[in-house]
């Protein structure tokens, strides 16, 4: 598509581009909405970089995706509950997306279709994040496997993941973040191993090594060695781009068929990020 109200930088061959042109803090024109859409479905991954964004502006670009929901293990910014602010102060250990690769909330009956972020605070250097093209994934699979996980259906847990207790991992970082319904961790969701993106009809790998746990019908044992292959192929380097973020940038990726991992390597500095996951309007 060529735009004609915004211009777009591809930041790597999988996905992620930036996008330029736009003031987010005004209200756009349809047009112009209906490029950055355009831009978001094409990249899976975008960001503006330079942006000066309220709470009510982020509130107000995020309804441009979808409808803002709540995050349900954090507690929202006072006056504003579904922005999540996501701080890791100088002395935590643990950060918030860390651990691997992941789609948000896939425990989650339905799960957010795009996540935001404007970065408010960030490291003098470290802090990227690094996401995964899920249309690339599955396509580069064998036919074999694609005709054994299509009609595959995960089972997605919220705490009883893979990257240890969540419970102690979210407790280690609650100095910055606010947490609640610890006790709702047991939550657990039916995905599709390979999901239809509603937007494009094209097929993404949708499993993740956070919350995936087995395939629904499977044993733990017959699904690991299956989920191990899939979780080693998504984060194949090919797939992926790596960005740094600079206080005033948003981005928003598309949950359906990216996945994304936030990288903890700026101990001893702070870093705030402000989080909206939007569902289908």
């Amino acid at each position: 598509m060529a735009f004609q109200h915004i211009e777009v930088k591809k930041i790597a061959g999988a996905l992620g581009a930036e996008v330029f042109g736009v003031d987010l803090s005004k209200p756009l024109s349809n047009a112009e909405a209906e490029e950055v859409h355009q831009a978001y479905l094409d990249n899976l991954v975008v960001f503006f970089p330079g942006q000066s964004l309220s709470p009510e502006a982020l509130i107000q670009v995020a309804d441009m995706f979808g409808v803002p929901n709540e995050y349900p293990f954090a507690k929202g910014m006072y006056g504003y509950p579904k922005i999540t602010p996501l701080v890791k102060n100088a002395e935590d250990k643990v950060n918030f997306g860390g651990g691997a690769f992941h789609s948000d909330t896939t425990y989650m009956e339905v799960p957010p279709v795009a996540t935001m972020l404007y970065a408010v605070e960030t490291p003098p250097v470290g802090g990227d994040t690094v996401f995964a093209n899920m249309y690339m994934a599955y396509e580069t699979l064998s036919e074999g496997m694609k005709a054994l996980i299509d009609p595959l259906v995960g089972i997605s847990s919220a705490g009883a993941g893979r990257v240890g207790d969540r419970k102690k991992l979210m407790n280690a970082d609650s100095k910055g973040i606010q947490l609640q319904n610890l006790d709702k961790l047991s939550m657990e969701a039916d995905q599709p191993v390979v999901r239809v993106h509603e937007e494009t009809g094209k097929k993404a790998l949708f499993v993740n090594f956070i919350h995936t746990l087995t395939f629904k019908g499977w044993t733990e044992a017959e699904s690991a060695p299956v989920l191990h292959l899939l979780f080693e192929h998504l984060k194949r380097p090919e797939f992926t781009a790596r960005y740094a973020w600079k206080p005033g940038t948003m981005g928003v990726w598309d949950n359906r068929a990216s996945q994304h991992y936030a990288i903890n390597d700026y101990q001893g500095h702070r870093r705030e990020m402000w989080r909206v996951t939007v569902e289908a309007a």
